[in-house]
């Protein structure tokens, strides 16, 4: 593997880290957009089980109302057929369906009129709902907006990353996009990572022997991390300053550190 494509296979872990995170940020936009909508879809959904209860009332209403008028109009043919009667035996038997009616219709009516007082105070319930839905829309909505834009522009940045992904794919030989690929799935974030100034696994810190540190530096072949299974590329001159800054910043530490424990030594003293 040579050095270009040792760089080739760092740039593309950079791209893919680059997308999950892009990822990440739309799913944390998602979640927040959820956030803002929580209150008005409860509202909604209460909205929607004020509006489904009134609607079933306002049935229930319609079949006593019809069932009211059915007994009404029975009510008048039985007193017709009343004033018609030819024996006490028929008067008797009329007279008592005709009671029966009019009981039944008492209840009804009954009925109809509790029926009427809840639909009224349904819909008012419903109309202070409504109303106090349309309220919490219009709250939230410019935060909506201002979300909803938001994860639009973080989705444009991901179709154009994934399409630099692509493009740079084709540049890399098949066999090194494989094993990258196959290292990715196997679960592990980082694919590539760079041998250290003193010749360990720079993701998981192994010292590598003497000869694989020299095949790695010098060579073309692939050498992967014995204990981790990372690909192993020579540190680029950026990752080499940093290691060295990073060495500077420890040995000051150190050096600031010595001179404090000097001077707590001669107080003492």
């Amino acid at each position: 593997m040579t050095d270009q494509t040792r760089n080739a296979l760092k740039e593309l872990q950079r791209l893919d880290e680059e997308i999950e995170e892009a990822r990440a940020r739309i799913d944390d936009i998602v979640e927040r957009i959820a956030d803002v909508d929580e209150p008005a879809l409860a509202l909604e959904s209460e909205v929607g089980t004020t509006r489904g209860r009134l609607q079933e009332l306002k049935v229930e209403e319609r079949r006593v109302e019809l069932s009211a008028r059915e007994k009404g109009a029975r009510i008048e043919r039985l007193e017709e057929r009343l004033k018609g009667v030819r024996n006490v035996r028929e008067e008797s038997a009329v007279s008592a369906e005709l009671d029966m009616v009019k009981r039944s219709l008492e209840t009804e009516e009954q009925e109809a009129y509790s029926l009427i007082d809840q639909v009224r105070k349904l819909g008012l319930q419903l109309e202070e709902q409504e109303s106090a839905l349309e309220q919490a829309k219009a709250e939230i909505e410019p935060r909506r907006l201002e979300l909803q834009q938001e994860r639009a522009d973080q989705e444009s940045a991901l179709a154009e990353m994934r399409s630099q992904r692509a493009a740079f794919v084709e540049t890399v030989p098949d066999g090194e996009i494989r094993m990258y690929e196959g290292i990715r799935k196997g679960g592990r974030r980082r694919a590539v990572a760079a041998l250290t100034e003193d010749g360990a696994c720079g993701h998981c810190f192994s010292v590598l022997p003497l000869q694989l540190q020299n095949e790695i530096r010098h060579g073309r072949d692939l050498i992967r991390c014995e204990a981790c299974g990372v690909i192993l590329a020579q540190p680029s001159p950026e990752e080499e300053a940093a290691d060295d800054d990073g060495a500077d910043d420890a040995e000051a530490a150190d050096a600031a550190a010595a001179a404090v424990d000097d001077g707590d030594g001669e107080a003492a003293e």
